[in-house]
């Protein structure tokens, strides 16, 4: 079994792509049912942010299953997959485990180094392990991967590189209207990114924080954290012509501020705004930016910006830890992938001998108990010398580079039973 990983993110694809291809919550369920359905697939989850969506998949079929997933994560986009295929990305094996191992960390992310990541990780376990597709090896990947990413945070700078695409896109809304205190601001959504949109305003530049969402209980509960408001998403438009800045990040499928409304609430208004959208796909008219007195800052904007803004130094420390974390793991999982096969040659050893033992004691049925413990002894240290070398080497080969499966070789060798070494695959979870 090998880990498999397609996706599309802001690295392969541009943000119109992205928004064909994003889902909502339920979609994104319905993707991790969907691919765990496939008859290659032993376990899946997916792991969905504003700026990425990516199949994380245990697969026994490489091809099979790149296809087929393929197909599934592609379904939501208009016209032929075709079209679409150039921006996926394909990991496998080792390369799945160094890319989520990067993405954990944050260096793969739109703000490098932000920590929003790490939840979204988090999520995307949760998810799977609630759906029952998340297994042995997509569980210890991904608690792996966490672990890497929360020693990136705490060892390294990596924090000042960018501690989240929120504080990032706050941080260009505060450049526009020319100050960072006392704004008002109205955050569109409940979700996990919402609450940090609050929270990073409440601390800082905001004075007033007012949350609009479908839920009423989730707007208030998240408004009555931070001493804000809660409306509903018809007050939207309403709310935004009386406020300094405007975070939209629901995961709806529809446009939730359009221009049209936006520009009747504002007719009497002058206030400069700064719409902040970063939603996939987008909650905001792109017309709402070429309103006078607008500065719409949405995912293609901080894309562009963020590419400018080239790479931090602290970015070298954080690939140092990954990669000596990525050189572990593996070495552990290959190590691991071999034991099933030394344990049943070991198995199968030890059965020899004790049929060659019993054979022994009915020939020789006149050996005193001293003579036969001696020879029994001898025997299966003869079988330990034998199997001590091949098994240690097995083991140190199976972290070499190259085509050749040592374990399978091993197995051939000694034509060990196939069912016996699933056996103990099953039995040891690897």
């Amino acid at each position: 079994m090998s880990v498999l990983v397609v996706g599309i993110s802001h690295n392969s694809a541009p943000v119109p792509v992205l928004e064909l291809i994003a889902r909502d919550s339920d979609g994104t369920a319905k993707l991790i049912r969907d691919v765990a359905d496939n008859e290659h697939v032993v376990e899946a989850t997916v792991l969905s942010t504003c700026n990425r969506i990516e199949v994380y998949a245990e697969v026994d079929r490489f091809h099979g299953s790149v296809e087929a997933i393929s197909r599934m994560l592609l379904t939501p986009a208009p016209g032929s997959p075709d079209e679409y295929v150039p921006h996926l990305y394909v990991h496998y094996d080792d390369g799945a485990v160094s890319h989520l191992f990067h993405v954990a960390s944050g260096l793969d992310s739109m703000v490098v180094g932000e920590s929003q990541i790490l939840g979204q990780a988090r999520e995307a376990l949760r998810v799977g392990q609630e759906a029952g597709t998340v297994g042995p090896a997509l569980n210890s990947l991904f608690q792996q991967a966490l672990r890497v990413g929360k020693r990136s945070h705490a060892e390294t700078d990596i924090d000042r590189a960018g501690p989240s695409l929120v504080a990032y896109a706050i941080d260009q809304a505060t450049r526009h209207l020319g100050r960072d205190t006392d704004l008002k601001a109205l955050v569109v959504g409940a979700g996990a990114m919402a609450g940090l949109a609050v929270a990073t305003l409440s601390r800082g530049p905001a004075s007033s924080v007012v949350v609009a969402n479908r839920t009423a209980t989730r707007a208030e509960r998240l408004a009555e954290a931070y001493g804000g408001r809660a409306v509903g998403l018809d007050a939207i438009a309403a709310e935004a012509a009386d406020v300094d800045v405007v975070i939209t990040c629901t995961d709806s499928t529809g446009i939730q501020l359009d221009v049209e409304r936006f520009r009747a609430a504002r007719a009497d208004s002058s206030r400069p705004v700064a719409v902040i959208d970063l939603a996939l796909p987008r909650d905001v008219d792109p017309a709402v930016g070429h309103e006078p007195g607008v500065a719409l800052i949405d995912l293609a904007t901080l894309a562009t910006e963020l590419e400018q803004a080239g790479e931090r130094s602290e970015v070298a420390d954080v690939r140092k830890i990954v990669g000596q974390e990525l050189q572990a793991f593996l070495a552990a999982r290959h190590a691991a992938a071999v034991t099933p096969t030394v344990v049943a040659l070991r198995t199968m050893a030890t059965g020899v001998v004790e049929t060659e033992l019993q054979r022994l004691a009915g020939r020789l049925p006149e050996l005193d108990d001293a003579a036969r413990a001696e020879i029994e002894q001898a025997v299966r240290r003869v079988a330990d010398k034998l199997l001590h070398q091949p098994t240690v080497r097995v083991k140190e080969l199976a972290n070499s580079t190259g085509a050749v499966s040592y374990a399978a070789a091993l197995a051939e060798l000694f034509s060990l039973d196939p069912e016996a070494v699933d056996a103990v695959t099953r039995v040891e979870g690897v």
